[in-house]
Parts: structure tokens; C-alpha cells; sequence
């Protein structure tokens, strides 16, 4: 496949290769955003394509009016150049808000908005403390249960409650969630896994996604599922079948997999930046100022899959032409220099620009449930360092085993202890 952007003055000759399997994404955006605002890269599968670095850049083009989600903007995905199996197909080829332009955009986003708005958000607050507490609970009956006191907050807290809030929302049963996070994890999350395992994982996934929503067919609740099912069959042209599931299916994954890297990356960077947790303790700063600058230096999301120029489209002198799959480099623009000043590689509480990063996106497709998980990550991070004020890593940051994506930033596990070790 022929390399899909023009040449520019600041552009590399060589694109960048991804390794499905990830890493910490630092260093690696430093360098090739020191070369431009925008990267060639070659996909996993030899497949060429873009990724948008710069902070301006990555703003203007998420929401420019010629660049376009739907996969049918995509023709390498359609006329044979790329294999079926090719695992970053579950990106291009699903139905749902995130995938949709325009006005099929629109009336996704106008079934599910309701359910995310500030206020409504608001609402669930007390529920969302009360599984903060039972959670923290967990935690600490594990630390006290294994041998060395330590006990992984990401099993304990940054996963189950974000799933439990985002699975109550839509009705899913509890029995079903740890099972949809090990499906959506490799699914969406670990880009290194093998074709084959990427393809059953999507048949389960939407078969388990069929079976909640004939779940709630059956019996309707007072959940968001019941009420885009009603959408649809009260008048079938606003949702189609696999429309639905692609929007549950978004809604699933999104609402648990990006809290939980938030969660788990500002814990880290608090146990690693004492000093800023020292500012959160003496009202020098806020839990929202802790969220903000997390999501900007370290966000939950490093390179995310596919949006499309509509047609030949330069940005910062490069350009890429129509029908290019383009990667939003959130963690990269996070740091851009040009915009967040020479220190942007520190970790800051007191940054005026940190809440103006990038991380839930930008324009028409902001991600609808920012506030929800701006909330979750707020209280668990507050009532976390209150009931145990000396939290630390279990082990070195440099340790900690990374998560194997190129897309989710994070790490696997966070061992953590709640009372922090003596001086050797």
C-alpha cells in the first residue's frame, strides 16, 4: 500500500510502524510530534494512515466539516486491499453514534443524551458514593488478606465502578459484566491480539449484547436499554437493529474501560507527585483540578480509531488525502508544548489550560458521557485518599506492567498498599 501523505517540510521521510502492542505512548509522541502535528503511520496489518499530534491540529480536525466517521469513507476497507480478518475492522465496520455523521449522528446521540446530561448525572451521585464505599471495602479486605498487604485497585475499585453504574444504567444483569469486560478489553483494548481471537471475541460480544437487549424486550425497566428499544419500535426508522447494538455496545465499553484508565492513571500520578496531592489536602486545589490535569498529562485514551477526510485535507502543512484512516493522538496533543508551554511534560494541578485538553474530544461527537465519568472519577478519588490517606504503589512506576494497546493508556494491574512502607 502506497504511504497516504503528501510530503511536508516538517514531516518525516519514514512512518512510524505502530506496535500493536503498545506501551507507555510518551516518549514516542514527543518524537513524532517534534516533526510535525500530524504523523504518517503504518497500521497493524501494513495498512497506511495518519495520526493528528498537535493540540490545534487534532481540535480543528476533530471537528472540521470535511472529515467524516462512517467506515464507507474509508475505501481500502472496502474494495479488497484489506482482509477481512484485519482486527481494527471492529472500529470501521460498527454501527452506532460513533461511527455515524450528520444527521444519522444527531438522532443516535438525541436517544442517549438524555440519559448523560449534567443534571441527570447529578442525580446519580448518592449511588455512585454508595458503591464507592462498599468498593473501598473490598479493597481493604483484600490488601489484609494477602500475604505482602497489597491488594490491585484497578480489580477492586477502577473497574467495577464505573461498570456497575454504566451496567445499572442500561439494565445488564450482574452476572454478565465481568464477562462483557473481558470481551471488550479484547476487542477494543488490547490491539495485539491475534485476528482470529479478535473475531470471536466481536461474536460473543454482540451475541451477549442481542441477549440483553432480548432480556429487556421481555421486561422493560426503567433503563436506558428499554428506552432505545421503545425508540425504535414505537418508530423504526430512528433505530435499527444494529444500530442498537452498536450503541450499547459503545456505551458498554466507552462507559467502563475509559473511567477505569482515569481512575487507575490519577491514582498513579498522585502516589508519584506527593506534592500535588499535598495541594489537593491543603484546598490549594480540587478533586475536578486532579480529573482535568490527569486527563490532559496522562489521558485514558492514547490513539483512537477512525475518522476520514472527505476529501484531500491539509492540516499544519501536511496533507492527507480522502479516504485516509486517521488516529486522534489524545495523550500526544495532552503534552504539545505549542500549546501547554515548555513544562508540559509536568504534572501541575495548578495549570490554567488543564481542563481545556482534548481527552473526551472535541465538536459534534464530544463524548456524551464526560460528565458521568468526570463524576465517577471525582468521587473515587476523594473518598479513596480520605479513608486512606497514605495510599502508595505497590511497586515502581516503572514496574508496573503496561497495558498492551496502542489505543487504551494505562496499566494492567495497580497494586497499590494503604499505609505507605517505612523507609528502608
Amino acid at each position: 500500500m502506497s504511504s497516504p501523505l503528501s510530503s511536508a517540510p516538517h514531516a518525516s521521510d519514514t512512518p512510524h510502524v505502530i506496535d500493536p502492542a503498545g506501551g507507555c505512548p510518551h516518549a514516542l509522541n514527543s518524537r513524532l510530534r517534534a516533526q510535525g502535528a500530524v504523523a504518517e503511520v503504518v497500521l497493524p496489518g501494513g495498512v497506511p494512515g495518519a495520526v493528528v499530534l498537535g493540540h490545534q491540529a487534532l481540535k480543528e480536525f476533530l471537528a472540521h466539516p470535511d472529515v467524516a466517521k462512517d467506515g464507507r469513507h474509508f475505501p481500502a476497507l472496502h474494495d479488497g486491499t484489506i482482509p477481512p480478518d484485519w482486527p481494527l475492522r471492529v472500529f470501521a465496520n460498527a454501527q452506532g453514534m460513533h461511527t455515524a455523521d450528520e444527521a444519522d449522528h444527531r438522532r443516535l446521540r438525541a436517544l442517549v443524551g438524555k440519559a448523560f446530561t449534567a443534571r441527570q448525572v447529578e442525580r446519580l451521585r448518592p449511588r455512585i458514593e454508595e458503591l464507592t464505599a462498599g468498593l473501598l471495602d473490598d479493597l481493604e479486605r483484600a490488601a489484609a488478606g494477602s500475604p505482602d498487604g497489597t491488594a490491585d485497585l484497578r480489580t477492586h475499585v477502577a473497574l467495577p465502578l464505573p461498570m456497575s453504574v454504566i451496567c445499572e444504567l442500561l439494565g445488564v444483569d450482574p452476572e454478565h459484566r465481568g464477562r462483557l469486560h473481558h470481551l471488550s478489553n479484547t476487542v477494543i483494548v488490547s490491539t495485539d491480539t491475534a485476528p482470529a481471537e479478535v473475531l470471536a471475541a466481536v461474536r460473543e460480544l454482540v451475541e451477549l449484547i442481542g441477549a440483553i437487549a432480548a432480556a429487556r424486550r421481555a421486561d422493560p425497566g426503567e433503563d436506558l436499554t428499554s428506552a432505545l428499544i421503545a425508540a425504535r419500535e414505537g418508530d423504526g426508522d430512528r433505530l435499527s437493529e444494529a444500530e442498537l447494538t452498536g450503541t450499547m455496545r459503545l456505551m458498554l465499553i466507552a462507559g467502563h474501560e475509559t473511567t477505569l484508565n482515569l481512575i487507575s492513571n490519577a491514582v498513579r500520578a498522585l502516589c508519584t507527585h506527593r506534592d500535588q496531592l499535598a495541594l489537593v489536602r491543603e484546598g490549594k486545589a480540587t478533586w475536578s483540578d486532579v480529573v482535568d490535569e490527569t486527563l490532559r498529562w496522562d489521558g485514558p485514551v492514547s490513539w483512537f480509531p477512525f475518522r476520514y477526510p472527505t476529501r484531500d485535507l491539509t492540516l499544519d502543512g501536511t496533507v492527507i488525502p480522502r479516504g485516509t484512516p486517521v488516529l486522534a493522538g489524545y495523550t500526544a496533543a495532552g503534552r504539545d508544548e505549542a500549546f501547554h508551554g515548555p513544562d508540559a511534560d509536568r504534572f501541575d494541578l495548578t495549570r490554567p489550560t488543564a481542563a481545556r485538553s482534548l481527552s473526551f474530544g472535541h465538536g459534534g461527537h464530544y463524548c456524551v458521557g464526560a460528565p458521568l465519568a468526570r463524576l465517577e472519577a471525582t468521587i473515587a478519588l476523594e473518598r479513596l485518599f480520605a479513608r486512606f490517606p497514605d495510599l502508595d504503589l505497590a511497586l515502581p512506576e516503572g514496574e508496573l506492567p503496561r497495558q498492551r494497546s496502542f489505543i487504551g493508556n494505562s496499566v494492567e494491574a495497580l497494586p497499590v498498599r494503604l499505609t505507605r512502607a517505612a523507609p528502608a
